[in-house]
């Protein structure tokens, strides 16, 4: 304004002029007009720095996430093992540092019209209450093998696995031998009668066959089917299949059954002791198991 002609005296009408009838200080135009002319700072984060800059604490990231022999877990999980190093952090922090250098692990989209919301609950508020059991299947030299596992569904930790070459009703029954004998010690009748363990599992052929539901009576576990199309009601079996396919049979090959059973009994004894689950606190499956029973000997 201060440059624009004046039509009747055909003169500018000049800075101090404009300003006098605005009613605006002239230091605060050349002020102005200085900060304008100067190359500006980026803008910092306001508040006190945090004690670990972005630089280092990205680096301790990339770190837990080279050192850690399971593949694909997400921001929680890497805040979780953070604090076992004894950097505390914001989760927020680490989300944004990861998702700023596409560290993120990839998320499965949600199918269109479906909820991932359920109802109810399957996990039950002690160990030894509820088991789960499925099957999943893999490839070897030898041809196909279907794998057998039995989970506590409320530590998820892993009682008993096996593979076969043909999963039949007699081969499903392996891992469940194995987790009675791990929990109870010994196999006879009628030895977890007093847990009122009930055992989750679909409708598969092998899990609904006599010789597999005379057994499970024999030593006193309740059958407990799950809903017909409903997963979400085995979904703790469920979960541990995509554990183990991301962990060991997708990124793997296996020449014979017994190589693959040898790596499924060293991935039980690993995913026990150093997988970390959120809904214990980030605590393993042992870790989990061995703090309830430890209260249920307090309070008793």
């Amino acid at each position: 304004m201060s440059r624009a002609v004046s039509p009747s005296a055909n003169k500018p009408y000049g800075l101090a002029r404009v300003c006098r009838i605005w009613k605006i200080p002239r230091s605060s135009v050349y002020e102005a007009r200085d900060r304008a002319g100067k190359a500006r700072p980026a803008p910092k984060k306001r508040g006190p720095k945090p004690w670990i800059p972005d630089k280092d604490l990205l680096k301790r990231i990339r770190e837990v996430l080279e050192k850690n022999t399971w593949t694909g877990e997400g921001y929680r999980k890497v805040w979780a093992r953070l604090r076992f190093q004894g950097i505390r952090v914001s989760q927020k922090r680490v989300l944004r540092l990861m998702r700023e250098h596409s560290l993120l692990a990839k998320d499965r989209p949600v199918p269109s019209g479906h909820s991932k919301d359920h109802k109810g609950t399957i996990i039950p508020e002690r160990p030894n209450k509820i088991w789960g059991t499925d099957a999943t299947s893999t490839w070897t030299e030898e041809g196909n093998a279907t794998i057998f596992f039995v989970i506590d569904h409320f530590s998820a930790d892993c009682l008993g696995i096996h593979a076969a070459r043909r999963g039949t009703r007699f081969e499903a029954l392996v891992p469940f031998r194995q987790a009675i004998r791990t929990i109870f010690g010994d196999f006879k009748e009628g030895i977890a009668g007093e847990e009122d363990l009930l055992l989750r599992h679909d409708h598969g052929s092998q899990f609904v066959s006599r010789a597999y539901q005379a057994e499970i009576r024999f030593v006193g576990v309740t059958s407990s089917p799950a809903y017909v199309r409903e997963p979400e009601t085995n979904g703790c079996a469920e979960r541990f299949v995509k554990t183990l396919k991301e962990q060991l049979l997708w990124p793997r090959r296996f020449k014979t059954i017994e190589e693959l059973n040898s790596a499924l009994q060293k991935f039980m004894h690993d995913y026990n002791k150093s997988w970390i689950i959120q809904r214990h606190g980030y605590l393993t499956p042992s870790q989990a198991r061995k703090q309830a029973l430890e209260r249920e000997e307090m309070v008793a």
